[in-house]
């Protein structure tokens, strides 16, 4: 056999094998319908919307917007790279960022207002303390990235394990464990260095 046509089988076998992985993805994709992925996931997408701080204000209009993108793109999903929550995780990260600029532009503050107290004995000070802090600690969980932010806030404030999270996140338990520490390690250094009143008297 000559180099030519050496070259011309091998060109012809990788067309085959390029050819073979598209329509696999193809076939994957168009087995997803639109209506059962909002179905099977829309809480998740709102939870993780969520737990990247998007005020619940705000998520009904993200939740659409994110779901649009689903619309658009789940042609483009190829489950062999990967799970189909860690592909919609990765479009609520953008869609988020996305809105934290546009608030950002618009120079609104990216956090929840304080809750309503109906109960007239709370005291003003108690009040007006418990709103500092949690807005205190919200502009801290916004200095993380997203993905350390999710994790801590699913397990320090959702309770959930480090194995619920990785099944949730579709990711190995390794990461999550890996994200946890690193994400506590810096929210410690944000708080002695911005709200030090925030920590226990022996860590002042």
């Amino acid at each position: 056999m000559t180099a030519a046509r050496i070259r011309e089988t091998s060109l012809m076998g990788l067309h085959l094998v390029f050819w073979s992985k598209a329509a696999r993805r193809t076939r994957a994709s168009a087995a997803l319908r639109i209506e059962d992925v909002y179905d099977d996931h829309a809480s998740f997408v709102w939870s993780t919307l969520q737990r990247l701080g998007v005020p619940p204000t705000d998520a009904e209009d993200l939740l659409q917007e994110v779901f649009l993108v689903v619309h658009r793109r789940l042609p483009e999903y190829d489950a062999a790279r990967g799970e189909l929550r860690g592909w919609l995780w990765g479009i609520c990260v953008r869609t988020v960022q996305g809105w934290r600029k546009r608030a950002h532009r618009r120079r609104e503050r990216v956090m929840d207002p304080p809750e309503r107290l109906t109960d007239s004995a709370e005291r003003p000070d108690a009040i007006a303390q418990a709103a500092s802090t949690r807005g205190a600690l919200d502009a801290l969980l916004d200095e993380l990235d997203e993905e350390r932010r999710v994790v801590l806030v699913m397990y320090e404030i959702e309770g959930r394990s480090c194995a619920e999270i990785a099944e949730e996140l579709a990711i190995p338990v390794g990461t999550v464990h890996s994200r946890l520490h690193s994400a506590r390690r810096m929210l410690r250094e944000l708080v002695a260095l911005r709200e030090p009143g925030l920590l226990p008297e022996g860590e002042r």
